[in-house]
C-alpha cells in the first residue's frame, strides 16, 4: 500500500528527482521523460472519462482498467529492470492481450474506415483523439529510452503503449455513434 504523508520533500529542489530503485537522475532524462508522458496519457484519459455519457459506460470501464494499467507502466518504467525476474511491478502480456480483446469488441461493432478520421465529433471523442496523440508521444518516449544502452524497456510495455494508441482510436470512434459522427479528412478539400 502506498502511504503519503508529506506531499513535498525538497529533494527535487537541485533538479534530480529519484527513481523507484532508488537512484537519482536528472528530472530531464530520458527515463523520466518516458513515464512522465505516461502519466499525461492517464490524466488526458481521465478528462476523456468525463466526456463519456451512460451509453459509453462499457468504454468508461474500459478506461478505468487503463488507467490502472497506466500505473503499473509507471511503476514498471521507474524501476529499470536489471534481470529476467527482478520483482518488480511489470506489465504482463495478459494486459496486453486484454486491451487487445477490447479493441476487437469495440472495433467489430464499427464500419469499416473509407478515409482517415479527423479529431472530431463530440467531445468525448475528440478528448480520446486528444489522449491517443499523448500517448503516441509515450510510446516515442519508451521506444527512444528502449534504444539507449542500459536503459531497458520490456516488450509488453512497449508492446501495451502500441496497442493503448490503436484502442483510443477505436474507442474514440466507438463514442462518435459507433463511427456514425465520424469527421472524415477530405484530402486536398481546401486546394
Amino acid at each position: 500500500m502506498v502511504v503519503l504523508n508529506k506531499i513535498y520533500t525538497r529533494t527535487g529542489d537541485d533538479g534530480t528527482t529519484a527513481l523507484g530503485s532508488g537512484d537519482r537522475v536528472a528530472k530531464y532524462s530520458p527515463r523520466i521523460e518516458a513515464y512522465g508522458t505516461v502519466d499525461e496519457t492517464n490524466a488526458a484519459i481521465g478528462v476523456a472519462r468525463l466526456e463519456l455519457t451512460e451509453e459509453d459506460k462499457a468504454v468508461g470501464e474500459m478506461l478505468e482498467r487503463i488507467q490502472n494499467d497506466l500505473f503499473d507502466l509507471g511503476a514498471d518504467l521507474c524501476v529499470p529492470q536489471k534481470e529476467a525476474d527482478d520483482g518488480g511491478l511489470r506489465i504482463v502480456a495478459a494486459q496486453v492481450e486484454r486491451l487487445e480483446a477490447e479493441i476487437d469488441a469495440l472495433n467489430g461493432e464499427l464500419e469499416p474506415l473509407r478515409s482517415f478520421v479527423l479529431p472530431g465529433g463530440t467531445r468525448a471523442a475528440a478528448a480520446l483523439h486528444v489522449a491517443r496523440t499523448v500517448c503516441r508521444r509515450a510510446e516515442r518516449r519508451m521506444a527512444e529510452l528502449a534504444a539507449m544502452d542500459g536503459e531497458p524497456v520490456s516488450e509488453p510495455a512497449l508492446h501495451y503503449v502500441n496497442r493503448l494508441s490503436d484502442f483510443l482510436f477505436v474507442a474514440g470512434r466507438y463514442v462518435n455513434g459507433k463511427g456514425k459522427g465520424d469527421v472524415l479528412w477530405t484530402p486536398g478539400e481546401n486546394r
